[in-house]
This record gives structure tokens, sequence and C-alpha cells, in this order.
């Protein structure tokens, strides 16, 4: 299946490393490592934080065809710290990724086919020549299934873009830290997790709502049909990454056909054993994931 995931890739700067990542490249890598064929859309920068980026995603198997380089702007960083309540992030910006681009004949290649799925996110739709190229890539790829992981950071986000990425998505994923926010932007007053997926879904014409828990799991509407899945016990490395692995695994089991509580089940898994490893993208299996 082929995947368009256009959004932000950059270092994050941890305490005691740095590590690639980005949500969307994140979601990027998991989903190619789920054998499906990702087109991977963003821009780096001229530099040592550039250049490796660019390595990496090579030694990964994910092209970089679709990567703008320019002089313009730095690689993207990202400063980690971490408290009680999980990864704080402090984002460096303007950065590549707020200029990314693509010229009449990479778009006319990204088409050739079309993908099945076009992820994108909120952090790199606060630029508006990011959102310019995200909005014709939609027009382009009319038949496309669009997946909005909402992933909200302070500064980073305004209710009306929300509102707006919601409004051009078929899938939509959030976190429990993330709700209110949502619902407040939204106007969703439904004071369970089941009445805010059904109303959300309703108000906005999704196919799918899903909420994650962190280590509770869980819960998910997919075509009418709600579930609440629970999460596996695992000893927890780092937190970054673990939400993009979740993404990916959803995607594949939606597009799988799955029902809701295998396809959420799933996602369980495959989000649980990444965030038993350092890192936003280790290396894992499928095999691994089923044997939690």
């Amino acid at each position: 299946m082929k995947i368009a995931a256009i959004g932000e890739v950059l270092w994050d700067i941890l305490p005691s490393a740095e590590h690639l990542g980005g949500a969307p490249f994140n979601f990027a890598l998991h989903a190619r490592n789920l054998g499906h064929d990702v087109s991977f859309i963003s821009a780096v920068g001229n530099d040592e934080h550039g250049r490796r980026a660019l390595d990496l995603m090579e030694q990964a198997g994910l092209s970089t065809r679709f990567v703008h380089r320019t002089s313009d702007h730095p690689t993207g960083t990202v400063t980690v710290s971490f408290d009680p309540s999980g990864p704080q992030y402090r984002i460096h910006r303007p950065a590549a990724y707020d200029f990314p681009t693509l010229s009449p004949a990479e778009l006319d290649a990204l088409l050739a086919p079309p993908p099945a799925w076009i992820y994108f996110g909120t952090l790199q739709q606060m630029s508006v020549p990011a959102r310019d190229l995200t909005g014709r890539l939609l027009h382009a790829a009319p038949e496309a299934r669009r997946f909005y992981d909402v992933n909200l950071r302070a500064g980073s986000f305004t209710p009306d873009l929300v509102r707006t990425l919601i409004q051009q998505a078929h899938a939509l994923k959030l976190n429990q830290e993330e709700l209110p926010l949502v619902k407040a932007m939204c106007g969703i007053e439904g004071a369970s997790l089941e009445q805010f997926c059904r109303e959300v879904a309703g108000s906005f014409r999704l196919e799918s709502v899903c909420v994650t828990r962190a280590a509770e799991g869980c819960v998910l509407l997919l075509e009418g049909e709600y579930v609440e899945a629970g999460g596996f016990p695992i000893q927890v490395a780092d937190a970054i990454g673990a939400g993009d692995a979740f993404s990916a695994a959803l995607v594949h089991g939606i597009s799988s056909g799955w029902p809701a509580h295998q396809a959420a089940e799933f996602a369980n898994r495959v989000g649980a054993l990444v965030a038993s490893r350092p890192g936003g993208s280790p290396r894992w299996t499928v095999t691994e994931a089923m044997a939690l």
C-alpha cells in the first residue's frame, strides 16, 4: 500500500543523546517497517544535521526523493526534557521542515500511482508554505484517505487550524491529554470517551476516531463500532515515537479491513513495543509485537 506522509523531520536533543525524529518522520519509518510504500515529504537544511538525517533515512530504506534541501533554514531540532507527566518539548523555529516544496515533476511522481493514505499532523501545518503544499497534495489525490494525528505542542497550534485539519481528515487520532483541548476547540460536550468519539465523528464526518491512553491502551470508533482496548505492560525506555508507531499500526489495521478490536489491539502492541526501546524509531518486528 502506498502512503504519503507530510510533516516535520527534526532531531530530538535529549539530555544524553540526539535522536532523529518528528512525528510524521517516525510514522513514515514505522509504516515502512510494516511493509508499506511510503513517500515522506519534508525538508532539511544543508548542514550536518541535515546530512545525517538523509543518511539515516537511506539506511532505513526510506526514500529521500521528496525531502527538500535548503540553505535558507537549519534542519529542525527540539530540546526534550522529562518530568513525571512525560516528555516536554522546546521547538526551535523557523526550521527547514517549515518550507517543503514539490516540483510539478515530483508531484506527478508522487501521484503515480496515487497514495491510498495521506498522513499529516499539526506542528508543520502552522507554516503557510507547508499548509499550502498539503492543500495541493490533498487536492491532487482526492481519493486518498486522510489520517490526522493531532500531536499538539505548546505554541504550535490554533483552534482554527485544528478544526480545519479535522475537517480534511477521514481518521482522527489524539491522546487523552489532548482530549480536553480538542473538545473545547470543536465544541464537543460528550462526557464519556464514547460520546466524544461519536460526536466528533458525526460533526466532522469521520470514518474513525481514536484516543490513546498511554499504559491503559486506547479507545477506537471505527465505522460505527466502538471498542476500548487495554494496554500491554512493558518497562518504558522513553515514550518518544510510541504514538507515531501506534498510528502506523492503526492505519495498517484499518487498511487491512480488520474490525475495531483487532486494529486497536495491534496498534497498542506496536506502540508498547516502541515505548520499551529508546528513541522514536527503534527497529522492531511484528513477531516481537505479537509476543507481548
